[in-house]
């Protein structure tokens, strides 16, 4: 269900007014400013989504080449958030646009699945990589409100010498594979379910499932969970409680995959849960002081975009004061989840616009296939030809004249960040 719309501002007319008695009427010859334009139609706003685009490549490819045998999660996790946090004030420095992490860089290792971004008060927090470790890095960025969020999935210590195999290649090969059939089915008419159904096939073609239950989320500004949404694997009751939607042109998506060599079954982990969200919508009345404290901060400094504890003035206290907020529901967590030990995880995650050409990927990770060898391969024939498909239209036509505006002058400019 989405959020339920505003209701209009009824004025009432002079003339309703007793005689004499205007009491109940603002009488405001200030003219009406005209509602800022933040769909895709607007150039501006798809240079604000590419500006976050470009952060969070770059974050990310930061956080890639220093996941190296001997690296400590929390420093890398550190080392996400502080490249974000510095290279967001490079840009639209004009004016109190609000900027920053989107999403807490995240880097979850082995059976965990997602969400793995500790505390220096975490007992495991200090815990290494080692080589042939598959880790999961996810991050996101927003700017003046409009957010790219990416992952990828690296094993440690692979490289063309020592590729990487076995159900660790399948697992890759399949979210790899799924990302692709996914964005040639994510266009203007086609549905969520089709978009399920395709990175359902594609997972299988290696072996592979599709966590289940997992969500990739509509992205409007300053909202990450938007009224439409993909799932993944869904179970019986997602099934019956999920509606059929339709992509619309002028829509964002981040579209998360992640697959798995094992069931694809995802429990919560024991790990403590240190990335939440506020949810604007939900009101109520805290008892405890340290609880209105944090939520108060959350507000200023965060919004609606996901936050880590870490991220807080007062850590200890924020701990405190979280739970409440979390009981009433006045903020959402994003819990650890895992795997049965001993089975690969994939995570790929990209932020799509719906421009006329097609769909136009701003973040994302370079695929290398020299560096796996899986035994298998897509001998699926519908799903052969959907990869042999352009993800977007041609873009040969002439430039259009500066004086046209809009997203489709931006992509005559490139398709890519």
């Amino acid at each position: 269900m989405g959020p339920k719309k505003k209701e209009a501002l009824t004025v009432p007319d002079a003339s309703d007014a007793e005689s004499g008695d205007v009491s109940d009427v603002e009488m405001d010859s200030t003219p009406e400013q005209p509602k800022e334009d933040d769909t895709l139609g607007n150039c501006e706003v798809v240079t604000k989504y590419q500006a976050a685009a470009k952060i969070a490549n770059d974050a990310l490819k930061k956080v890639v080449d220093a996941s190296i045998e001997g690296s400590k999660i929390i420093d890398l996790c550190m080392l996400g958030d502080k490249y974000i946090e510095d290279a967001v004030k490079t840009v639209y420095n004009k004016g109190k646009i609000p900027k920053g992490i989107g999403f807490p860089t995240s880097v979850s290792k082995n059976h965990y699945i997602c969400h793995y971004s500790p505390l220096p008060s975490d007992p495991d927090a200090y815990s290494t990589l080692t080589k042939g470790e598959m880790v999961r890095i996810e991050l996101g960025v927003h700017v003046d409100g409009f957010l790219a969020q990416v992952a990828t999935t690296l094993v440690v210590g692979a490289d063309k010498e020592n590729p990487i195999s076995g159900r660790q290649a399948d697992a890759l090969m399949a979210a790899y594979v799924a990302s692709e059939t996914a964005i040639r089915t994510l266009k203007p008419g086609r549905t969520n379910v089709e978009v399920t159904e395709i990175v359902q096939k594609s997972a299988e073609e290696f072996g592979c499932k599709p966590i289940e239950g997992m969500l990739s989320h509509q992205i409007t500004r300053n909202n990450m969970e938007g009224q439409k949404q993909i799932i993944l694997n869904p179970t019986d009751q997602q099934k019956k409680d999920s509606e059929k939607q339709t992509f619309a042109e002028g829509e964002v998506y981040a579209v998360d995959i992640l697959v798995s060599t094992g069931e694809g079954k995802p429990k919560t982990a024991d790990s403590r849960t240190t990335i939440y969200r506020r949810n604007p919508d939900q009101t109520y009345l805290l008892k405890m002081q340290t609880s209105r404290r944090v939520l108060s901060e959350v507000k200023s400094r965060f919004g609606s975009f996901a936050f880590n504890l870490r991220h807080m003035e007062e850590e200890k206290k924020a701990r405190m004061g979280i739970l409440e907020c979390e009981k009433h529901a006045v903020v959402s967590p994003y819990p650890v989840l895992c795997e049965k030990e001993g089975e690969h995880i994939a995570h790929f995650q990209f932020t799509v616009l719906l421009l006329p050409a097609g769909p136009l990927k701003i973040t994302s990770f370079p695929w290398d296939a020299s560096l796996l060898k899986s035994e298998k391969e897509v001998k699926s024939e519908e799903l052969k030809e959907l990869l042999k498909t352009s993800v977007r239209k041609s873009n040969k036509k002439k430039k259009k004249s500066k004086s046209a505006g809009g997203a489709d002058k931006k992509e005559s400019e490139g398709d890519e960040v």
